[in-house]
């Protein structure tokens, strides 16, 4: 559907391992930058954007971006909007008043309640403590995967083949190899 103008898509994996990809400024930046370059409406207003502040010298704040996408989003006559946030539990959830994982949780809350009408929004993550309670009421359709019947069997299949190509583990008693077999696939929970 992108590739034939049908829709817009903006994908944002978070990852711990990368500064840029542990925020809410970190998705705004990417989901802003991915819709410009699908639509020269979205291109225009983020240009217009770019240039009030001074061409990138300024640096607008995390509201600010989050304003210049509802215009987008509430562009009229523009192809639905697919937006999906993958991994939204690698996000940051440092202690504090307002961790970057909660502010991303405010800005899903604050989209979906906007009811945009050409939104789509695809989210997943393991069911933490802090992002089950916020999105369970917000979802339309949710897919556990830690309940599927096949997700133990997955994970218990990887690690026998880990176990079994590993230089190493190759070397290792069956009892052994078992053993490990069977404590990582219970520690997974599903990962």
């Amino acid at each position: 559907m992108q590739k034939s103008g049908l829709a817009s898509l903006a994908m944002f994996y978070y990852d711990f391992k990368e500064d840029e990809k542990k925020d809410l400024r970190g998705l705004l930046s990417s989901v802003l930058f991915q819709l410009c370059d699908q639509s020269d409406s979205y291109y225009d207003i983020l240009s217009t954007f770019h240039s009030t502040h001074r061409r990138g010298a300024e640096c607008p704040s995390d509201d600010e971006l989050i304003r210049c996408l509802k215009q987008l989003l509430n562009l009229p006559g523009q192809a639905p909007v697919y937006l999906i946030v993958d991994a939204l539990d690698e996000c940051s959830n440092a202690s504090g008043l307002s961790s970057p994982r909660a502010e991303v949780l405010v800005l899903l809350e604050d989209l979906i309640h906007s009811h945009i009408p050409d939104l789509r929004i695809c989210v997943t993550s393991r069911p933490e403590a802090d992002i089950k309670p916020i999105l369970d009421p917000l979802t339309f359709h949710s897919v556990y995967l830690h309940e599927e019947s096949g997700q133990k069997e997955d994970i218990e299949g990887y690690i026998k083949w880990v176990v079994s190509t590993n230089r190493n583990m190759r070397r290792w008693k069956p009892e052994h190899k078992q053993l490990v077999t069977n404590i990582l696939t219970e520690r997974a929970d599903g990962m």
